[in-house]
């Protein structure tokens, strides 16, 4: 399962996050939690050849705009490759590709993203959240920080295999 939220508590075996909708849940951390800082960068570090993951929402006129967009290390290229329904927001999909191309606009940029079974243009507006992200740790799980995470039931008990966390109050777009 995919939580998104804020930590209220953490203990050396346990992280409380309240989640986006308002639930409070506790969470075992695993031995081989693996956590990760995520921080913002600007829209120019996009470049051709970035490999990058966007949470994008359909337009009425058929584009694909940007909610959020991460520059992944190179360290990650590849990974999750394709398009395909994500928990965001109604409708929203999320596509990780490579920027085969680019183009300025004075409202964003559009990138045309490839990947192995497909490609889509996706329109970034200004301001919409860009995010990269580096090996972090248990510093970054302090009361009052925005976190994501991927967590799996172990022997009965809901346990965080993967947190994504901001630095210093920096709220994850997703």
């Amino acid at each position: 399962m995919r939580l998104r939220g804020v930590v209220q508590s953490v203990t050396a075996s346990t992280v409380t996050v309240k989640e986006r909708r308002g639930e409070t849940i506790a969470l075992g951390l695993a031995p081989s939690l693996v956590i990760q800082e995520v921080f913002p960068i600007e829209l120019g570090d996009i470049k051709p050849g970035s490999f990058i993951g966007t949470a994008t929402v359909p337009q009425p006129d058929g584009a694909h705009r940007a909610i959020a967009v991460t520059v992944f290390p190179e360290s990650a290229r590849g990974a999750g490759e394709g398009s395909r329904p994500f928990d965001l927001q109604p409708d929203s999909t999320m596509t990780n590709a490579t920027v085969a191309d680019l183009a300025e606009a004075p409202s964003g940029r559009t990138l045309h993203l490839k990947y192995k079974d497909g490609e889509k243009a996706v329109v970034v507006p200004v301001g919409t959240p860009v995010v990269s992200f580096r090996p972090g740790d248990r510093g970054l799980l302090v009361p009052g920080a925005s976190v994501s995470m991927t967590a799996q039931v172990v022997n009965g008990t809901p346990t965080a295999q993967r947190i994504n966390a901001g630095r210093s109050g920096f709220e994850l777009p997703y």
